[in-house]
Order: structure tokens, then sequence, then C-alpha cells
């Protein structure tokens, strides 16, 4: 309950002669907020107390350029696929019985230098096998992109089949339409399983 004397409501103006106050439309109030025209915000770091980054030197625009680039993704991609082709051969002769056994002799047992040396063999066929690969896949990848100007999945798609009917043609077409095939799903599960 309130004590003393009450308050006087405040009531609006009243309107200029002749005319009548427009009425408040709540509905073309919401769509400015809420609605179709509503305005964007401009996202400014430094108005919300952020750390300013200030304007990127040439060298550093040119670093960002040659990173950008195809031949610079190609090159990443083939050493990236040597080290793991590598790795994976290395592996795959570790766990292999039959490494280093000469068929000729086969109850020979064979030196730890035969063993290294096939593992090393191994290693080094997958090594380049895997660089030839990621290399194609991210050159033909750089190319479509650049191409369409977009960046989603159908390019992984396009550049699998490109790349797996370039690796199989060499056996004949039937085993170029498989590899386009399988080289294009494999990189569309691969890039739906990172997205």
């Amino acid at each position: 309950i309130h004590r003393g004397r009450p308050r006087a409501a405040m009531a609006p103006p009243p309107p200029p002669e002749g005319r009548e106050p427009p009425p408040l439309q709540y509905s073309l109030l919401l769509q400015y907020l809420v609605g179709e025209r509503r305005q964007p915000r401009a996202w400014d770091p430094a108005a919300l107390g952020g750390i300013p980054s200030p304007p990127k030197s040439e060298e550093q625009k040119m670093v960002e350029r040659v990173m950008e680039s195809c031949a610079f993704k190609t090159a990443l991609a083939c050493v990236g696929g040597f080290v793991l082709g590598g790795a994976f051969g290395v592996f795959t002769a570790g766990i292999d019985t039959n490494v280093g056994f000469d068929p000729k002799d086969p109850y020979r047992t064979p030196t730890a230098k035969e063993v290294l040396k096939d593992m090393g063999q191994r290693g080094v066929s997958y090594a380049k096998n895997f660089a030839i690969v990621g290399a194609m896949f991210s050159c033909t990848e750089c190319l479509v992109e650049t191409y369409r100007g977009k960046s989603d999945w159908k390019n992984s798609v396009i550049s699998g089949c490109i790349t797996g009917g370039a690796i199989g043609f060499r056996a004949g077409l039937k085993a170029g339409v498989i590899g386009c095939g399988g080289f294009a799903a494999f990189s569309a599960a691969i890039d739906y399983y990172l997205r």
C-alpha cells in the first residue's frame, strides 16, 4: 500500500491541433527487431573490447597466397603421403611373417639385415604410391575447387573419381570405371566423416 500523496500519472502530450497520432503497430516493430527487416550487425572485435589486429604486410599476404596455391597444397599432400605410406609399409612389413624369407630356401632363417632390408623396400614402395595418389588427389581437388568457385563435398567426389579413374585406367577401361566409382565413394565417405 502506497502511503502519502498519490503520484500523478504521466499522460502523453496532446496531439497537435487537427492531427491524430499514428497508431503504434507492434507487428511492424517486430519486423525490424526480429523479422525480415532486421539489419545484421557487423561483428567488430575491437568494439567488444578485443585486441585489434594490425593490417597485414605485403610479406604476410604473399605467404598466405603461396600457402593457398594449388602447388603448395599438392607438395604438402605429396610429402604427407610419402611419410604416411612409408610408415604404413614398414608397419605391414613388421607384421608379415614372410618378410626376409627366401622362396628358394624356405627353411633358412633370415638375418636381421635381410628383414630390415625387406621392410625398407616395402616402406619405400608404399611411400612412393601414397605420395603419387596424395599429390594427384590434392591437385585435382584444388583445380576443381578453383574452377567451381565453391568448397563443398562435390569437389572431393569429383577429384576422387578423376584420381581413381586415372590410376585404374592403366589396367583398362573397366578398371578405370571401377577405380573412379570406388575412389569417389571413399572420398565422399571421408569428407562426410571429417565435416
